[in-house]
């Protein structure tokens, strides 16, 4: 063997040995995760969770409480697939601590009803056909029994045109209001039948 070789095969040699004694050295040296105790009310049910603060909402709900109905998508808060109800408001769980939420009531897809007793949106959802590949349903319908209360309460929004009258649940303010929930199959006209049609019953 010449001696550019037999240097060659040290130094490879060196290498294998030394990048996994540096990458231990480097993994050992990251602190331990900051960790948090929350408690939350979730579909009517007291939880208790010990999380790590970087937990996402969503996170909690999917993962450790195996409440899968609310969804990832695109986990930037643009699509509203996990979107679910806190505290009466709707948002997007994918955006939010769960260490936020601490003592919060938080209501998912799971909790507004079951299939022996369908909640009115999710009734008028099938009715309609609101859904086809389904993913972003929960979302969709989370986000809508919210919009519905948003108008009852006289909330206005950016098509509100007249902001001293009675909000009211016209089909250009249940689209600007639903625009944050994205439906990739185009179902958009069949849940807006299904949204009119509850609020129907509620006005």
């Amino acid at each position: 063997m010449s001696r550019r070789g037999m240097l060659a095969a040290s130094a490879a040699s060196a290498a294998v040995t030394t990048i996994p004694a540096a990458r231990a050295k480097t993994a050992s040296a990251q602190p331990a995760p900051s960790m948090a105790r929350i408690a939350l009310t979730v579909n009517g049910e007291a939880r208790e969770l010990e999380l790590d603060t970087r937990t996402t909402l969503l996170d909690a709900l999917r993962e450790h409480l195996q409440l899968t109905g609310t969804k990832k998508g695109c986990d930037h808060g643009q699509c509203g697939a996990c979107t679910v109800i806190v505290d009466g408001r709707r948002i997007n769980s994918c955006l939010s601590l769960a260490v936020m939420h601490d003592g919060d009531t938080v209501t998912t897809i799971e909790g507004l009803g079951t299939p022996d007793d369908l909640h009115p949106m999710q009734a008028a959802f099938i009715v309609h056909d609101g859904y086809q590949c389904g993913y972003c349903t929960p979302g969709q319908i989370c986000s809508a029994v919210a919009v519905l209360e948003e108008i009852e309460a006289g909330i206005p929004s950016h098509v509100t045109g007249d902001l001293t009258a009675p909000a009211e649940a016209t089909n250009m303010e249940i689209r600007e209001r639903m625009s944050g929930n994205i439906c990739r199959c185009g179902a958009y006209s069949n849940i807006l039948e299904a949204i009119t049609e509850v609020a129907g019953r509620q006005a």
